[in-house]
């Protein structure tokens, strides 16, 4: 039997994505400012364990449904976007430059289900996001 397929060496000869982008740029000042690890925790109830894929990380998902709202973009077009934005990826906590979703759309439905309203509400605060990118 094989082993998994391991494409992490792949990694190795690809830029990073703060080695490429513009340190300045409002999204960039944004990530900066977020505190992911506290939106990581509040977030980990949505989580069950059990049988499926493992779940998407929670700064991709956090971060895409915060980028969704702040330029009131589709799902299709945020996923657009994202695929040739660096800076939607680095938002989001990509590493390197992606040429292919690790995700469906599919998923971003699904993650709003399970935040519900109240929490997808908390995840994005409308002036405090509006506020820091103007900063």
């Amino acid at each position: 039997m094989s082993q998994p397929r391991d494409d992490r060496q792949k990694e190795l000869f690809r830029p990073a994505l703060d080695r490429i982008i513009d340190k300045t740029h409002p999204l960039v000042r944004l990530a900066e400012n977020i505190d992911w690890p506290s939106i990581e925790r509040q977030l980990a109830r949505v989580y069950r364990p059990g049988a499926g894929h493992p779940p998407l990380p929670t700064r991709l998902m956090a971060g895409l449904l915060i980028l969704k709202h702040m330029h009131a973009l589709s799902d299709a077009a945020l996923c657009a976007r994202w695929l040739e934005n660096p800076y939607f990826q680095y938002f989001c906590g990509e590493e390197v430059f992606r040429h292919e979703l690790g995700f469906s759309r599919s998923s971003l439905s699904r993650w709003r289900r399970r935040l519900g309203a109240e929490r997808l509400n908390a995840l994005i605060p409308r002036k405090a996001v509006a506020a820091k990118v103007r900063d």
